[in-house]
């Protein structure tokens, strides 16, 4: 039982509790809240200022005006696919924003940096996490952190309403800005 309070196995006990423990809403108890960093304010893509090496791509319907290029040519379809669709009325590639969703793995806090955030045409603005994924042996772990980030920024509501979603093919991508739309309605 000692050994609980050693590293690794501290480190795990934490991420199996922040895991398993949630609010209960059908008892009556508050849903989960976020913790917002108190030395930060709130990002915006007037703020962004950085230099790359990598390619970039112009873009229409982003405050910036170009997306950097992570990969050869999945990212930039995905860009193409956001900048030229009638749902999206901005977007922004999360490079240099510094806006990241915190979890723990494997007893070690770690921040998944997910590829882009849109704001689609709905009053009120709904905003979509967009991730653009292939293989990635960490998926579940991260998906399960975006989805309880949307949970408690939805919950606690001073920035509006949140989604979250991964598109496996360039071709899922409309739909999902459609389903994005449709869950605001429900």
């Amino acid at each position: 039982m000692l050994d609980v309070a050693l590293s690794p196995y501290y480190g795990w006990v934490i991420e199996a509790l922040t895991g398993a423990i949630k609010p209960d809403a059908a008892g009556g108890e508050e849903p989960e809240l976020p913790r917002y960093e108190t030395r930060r304010s709130s990002g915006l893509t007037a703020e962004v200022d950085f230099w790359t090496s990598r390619d970039v791509r112009e873009v229409v319907r982003c405050h910036l005006n170009y997306v950097v290029a992570d990969t050869a040519k999945w990212e930039q379809s995905a860009a193409y696919v956001l900048d030229t669709h009638s749902l999206v009325e901005a977007f922004v590639k999360n490079a240099g924003l510094g806006f990241a969703i915190p979890y723990v793995h494997n007893g070690q806090p770690h921040d998944y940096v997910p590829d882009f955030l849109v704001r689609l045409k709905h009053d009120p603005p709904v905003h979509l996490i967009l991730e653009t994924k292939g293989f990635d042996p960490l998926e579940e772990v991260k998906v399960g952190a975006a989805r309880r980030w949307v949970a408690a920024v939805n919950a606690d509501g001073s920035y509006g309403r949140w989604r979250y979603e991964i598109a496996k093919r360039i071709s899922d991508i409309a739909a999902l800005l459609a389903a994005a739309i449709e869950a605001k309605r429900e």
